[in-house]
Parts: C-alpha cells; sequence; structure tokens
C-alpha cells in the first residue's frame, strides 16, 4: 500500500469522493460512470487499480458487476476525514469561510461522515464556535440536507460560550466533546483542552 494507489488521477479522486462520501453504498459500474460523469474505459481501469490495491471489493448480481469500499481498508477511516475535508459540507465551510464570519472551531461529527444513525436526539452532525453569518450557514447545511436527504443536527456557540460551557463540563458540550470528530477549523487539541 502506497500512496500513488490512493491518489494518482482526477477520476480516481473523484471515484475515493463518491464512494468514501455514501459509506457502506454498493454502486454498479454504469451508476458510477455517471455519478462522477467520467468516460466508462476510464472507470474501469480505476475500479480494477483500487480493487488489486485492495480499496474495493466486487460482488456479481444477475449478470452485473458492483463495487463497495472495503471498511477494512487500512486507510480507510482516514480516508473518510480527508474527504470530509475536500467534499461536501467540510468543503463548502472552507470555500466560503471569510463569508461565514470569524471561525475558531468547526467540527464535523465522525458518526456523520460515516453514515452512521444517531445514537440520540442531542446528537451533533456539525459544531461551529465563533462569530458566525447564521443565514450564511445556514445556506450551507441546506444545501448538504439536500443532497444527503436528510436534516443535519448543528449547534453553533460563540467562543466565550463554548470555554464557558466547556469549563463548567455542560454534558452537551462533553457529549459533542468526546465523540468521534473530524475538524474542518481549528486544532482538535486546542478544542479539547481542560477535559
Amino acid at each position: 500500500m502506497i500512496l500513488e494507489d490512493l491518489i494518482i488521477s482526477k477520476v480516481r479522486v473523484k471515484m475515493l469522493s463518491l464512494f468514501l462520501s455514501h459509506p457502506g453504498t454498493i454502486f454498479h459500474v454504469r451508476d458510477i460512470v455517471r455519478r462522477v460523469d467520467e468516460e466508462i474505459n476510464a472507470v474501469r481501469r480505476e475500479l480494477a487499480h483500487m480493487e488489486k490495491a485492495g480499496m474495493v471489493s466486487k460482488e456479481a448480481r444477475a449478470n452485473r458487476l458492483f463495487y463497495m469500499f472495503r471498511k477494512d481498508y487500512p486507510l480507510y477511516f482516514e480516508l473518510i476525514e480527508l474527504i470530509g475535508k475536500t467534499s461536501g459540507l467540510g468543503w463548502d465551510i472552507l470555500k466560503h469561510r471569510p463569508k461565514l464570519g470569524k471561525l475558531k472551531f468547526v467540527m464535523l461529527s465522525g458518526r456523520f461522515l460515516r453514515a452512521l444513525p444517531k445514537k440520540g436526539p442531542s446528537d451533533v452532525d456539525l459544531l461551529v464556535v465563533g462569530t458566525v453569518v447564521l443565514p450564511e450557514l445556514a445556506q450551507l447545511v441546506k444545501l448538504e440536507e439536500t443532497k444527503r436527504g436528510r436534516e443535519l443536527n448543528y449547534t453553533v456557540m460563540t467562543e466565550e460560550e463554548f470555554l464557558f460551557r466547556k469549563r463548567r463540563r455542560d454534558p452537551f458540550v462533553i457529549g459533542i466533546l468526546t465523540g468521534s470528530r473530524v475538524m474542518i477549523v481549528g486544532d482538535v487539541e486546542e478544542l479539547v483542552d481542560g477535559l
């Protein structure tokens, strides 16, 4: 397993984004071609390389081949984090950061990125700390909700409120900080410092 196995072409980047933005989803070759908007031969070539590298597995069903990204691939979780930052809501936040205000921390839940069900109604998919332009953030969240076909649970706090609640060991904030997360903006060590 070497880095060249992962990202060598724009087709592979698109395919990694597709597979890892939809963890656990099985795709037919023609569906992949349609979604990544690339030639079928380029997609087949990348699928063969990804299968050889142990990234995807294939399954024949009714004379059709279906592919799925393997969760036992050694870099699976790291790639999900990377895709979370470089596509979808994570990328939209980074791309529109100047319009969103002064962001100290932006964190996506690991459960959200892995498409796992929420543990409870207080699970937060997105935490934003800073001085935030709420209408701009709401617009990005709405776009992501439309793409994913489900509602996002997000929380916005000022830096002062976040620090106060963290120092007071507020159960809601502690619950967010002890879960799995991917940092979009800010340093994870600074985020959890003092727990």
